[in-house]
């Protein structure tokens, strides 16, 4: 998560990913947030409406209140988790997150056959495959959407996630279209037969099955994308599904509809025929909207939370996202200073924050590294790690700000523009930060909300000087945050570099032995707790109604917002 391009994946705040998602929320936020991002085993996830209740009769249509406009619905460059939401409802990888947050087989047949070495994944298609249109689904669906991914030309920020296979970072690295084609015939994926696909790793990967879940790694046919060209995710008629909905219509800003693919290989298992995303942006519109069974589903702010937590309706969703602020070093030389970014962090009350604006059960940051990631080693990397984000602390943020700005040959703070979602919650939030700035350090800062498309965009560009931003994790492990900030890093839209970080974050991924690894992920978090490039507010948890006759809807840890597939509604 995502990536998590988090998310490029909003919440009470905003989400990231992407991401990025994501879990990009990310972008990290909405994007990264993060993506359908996959969860590994333990994350959790929650399960919606389990409670009697009435629905109208007639076709099974789910309506939902949706914070954000995908930018985008293409698997490869997506890194908004409003996108992964859509992406993860009309597509589908080899496998797929189920409510327990582990991979079960989808377009694979079973789950993988693994190499003693560990290094080597072997994967059976299910049967007559096919898209939405029914043509053929194959292997060489997946080869193609891999070294799309992978080509620097197609410039999609989630092409890390494939860096695990042999062969993918020369492809990342080669310099022409000609050495491109040539580093592609290398990759590590091999098409045994029409069914069968082979895939050799660089080293072995405990999460490679639950990244085979995440949206870089869903099929994509050649002649319908390359047809379409830029245009490829941009409506509802320029995307080729192969999931359990198909996108019937896409009112840009207003509302996206989906139907039941009829073509898809699990559709006895698809109880609804309809799914209407409606894009809420104001609490009170979305209130209303769930009050007058407009809407079965609803996320609410803290305002509202006091009033629905003890009725039925009330669904938190606990997540492994983190909100945080960047502070974007090339286009204010004074964040070059580590005293001025820590100055900035440590004069935001996060407990605060989290009371205050959001009430809905997030908690204040700890670290990087949310609450519920185990650390890769059988523990949960918060008790392992302990508290590595510097306590709320006025006086010696003060004191840092006049160091910071002294050594840098400053007599007072530049004037910074703030940008975050345009939502209600991204409003909210640049309110308490701003005022937490003014009160604390004695300066003013401009707030700029935008709309999320753009926030997504002004992030993946390196376009702003602070930004609020989520990451939603892809995968149940502490690299999932930790691989976005090394030097020269698709997600790392701070420009943050320290060879000591890079070094160790690169080590874990090659370390077989899980406890050193551990320490070197522990290791790496605290560097940057303690230069700051970004600043986290709080570990997310996000407030939901969901009407009781509505079942089976899963509201993921990690990924999009939504999983569909087993939702249905019952009178």
């Amino acid at each position: 998560m995502a990536r998590k391009t988090w998310a490029s994946l909003v919440s009470a705040i905003v989400l990231a990913g992407t991401l990025l998602s994501g879990c990009a929320t990310g972008t990290g936020g909405d994007g990264k947030s993060s993506g359908s991002g996959g969860a590994a085993s333990g994350s959790g996830t929650n399960t919606a409406a389990e409670k009697g209740g009435k629905a109208a009769s007639g076709p099974k249509e789910l309506k939902l209140n949706f914070r954000a406009e995908p930018p985008v619905l293409d698997s490869s460059k997506s890194t908004a988790a409003a996108a992964f939401t859509i992406i993860g409802a009309v597509n589908e990888g080899l496998y797929r997150i189920d409510k327990d947050g582990k991979p079960q087989p989808a377009l694979a047949k079973d789950m993988p056959k693994v190499s003693a070495d560990g290094k080597t994944y072997t994967v059976t298609l299910r049967d007559n495959l096919t898209f939405a249109d029914g043509s053929k689904l194959t292997t060489a669906d997946f080869d193609y959407a891999f070294k799309r991914a992978l080509d620097p030309a197609t410039k999609a920020q989630y092409s890390f996630m494939l860096s695990y296979i042999k062969g993918a970072n020369a492809i990342l690295a080669a310099k022409t279209p000609e050495e491109v084609e040539a580093k592609k015939k290398e990759l590590g994926v091999k098409i045994i037969d029409e069914k069968t696909l082979e895939i050799t790793l660089d080293q072995p990967v405990p999460f490679f099955t639950d990244l085979m879940a995440f949206q870089t790694y869903y099929p994509l046919q050649k002649s319908f994308v390359e047809k379409l060209g830029d245009k490829f995710g941009m409506d509802a008629d320029k995307i080729l599904p192969n999931g359990p909905f198909k996108l019937e219509s896409w009112d840009h800003g207003k509302q996206l509809v989906l139907v039941k693919n009829d073509k898809y290989w699990d559709k006895d298992n698809v109880k609804l025929d309809r799914a209407v995303f409606n894009i809420v942006k104001d609490q009170n519109t979305g209130m209303n909207l769930y009050e007058t069974n407009e809407a079965d589903v609803a996320d609410i702010s803290r305002d509202f939370v006091g009033i629905w937590k003890n009725k039925p309706d009330f669904q938190p969703k606990r997540e492994l996202t983190t909100s945080y602020l960047m502070f974007g070093e090339k286009n204010v030389p004074a964040f070059k200073n580590a005293k001025i970014r820590m100055a900035l962090a440590l004069a935001i009350d996060n407990q605060g924050y989290v009371d205050t604006v959001l009430g809905n059960g997030s908690v204040a940051a700890e670290g990087l590294i949310p609450k519920g990631m185990m650390d890769g080693n059988g523990k949960e990397f918060r008790q392992t790690a302990g508290v590595t984000m510097p306590k709320y602390d006025p006086a010696k943020a003060k004191q840092l700000l006049a160091d910071g700005l002294k050594e840098a040959g400053l007599t007072a703070m530049p004037q910074l523009k703030v940008i975050a979602d345009d939502n209600e919650g991204g409003k909210k939030a640049l309110e308490f930060i701003l005022n937490q700035w003014k009160q604390n350090l004695g300066f003013d800062a401009v707030a700029e909300p935008v709309p999320h498309a753009l926030r997504i965009e002004r992030q993946s560009q390196h376009n702003f000087e602070v930004v609020v931003s989520l990451w939603n994790g892809d995968y149940n492990d502490p690299m999932t945050f930790l691989d976005m900030w090394i030097t020269g890093g698709e997600f790392n839209e701070v420009d943050y570099s320290n060879a000591e970080y890079d070094k160790l974050v690169n080590g874990a991924k090659a370390e077989l032995d899980t406890a050193k690894r551990t320490k070197m992920l522990v290791d790496a978090e605290k560097i940057l707790m303690q230069e700051m490039p970004i600043a986290p507010n709080y570990f997310r948890t996000q407030a939901y109604l969901v009407k009781p006759y509505v079942k089976g809807l899963i509201l993921p840890s990690m990924g999009g917002d939504f999983e569909l597939k087993w939702a249905t509604i019952e009178k």
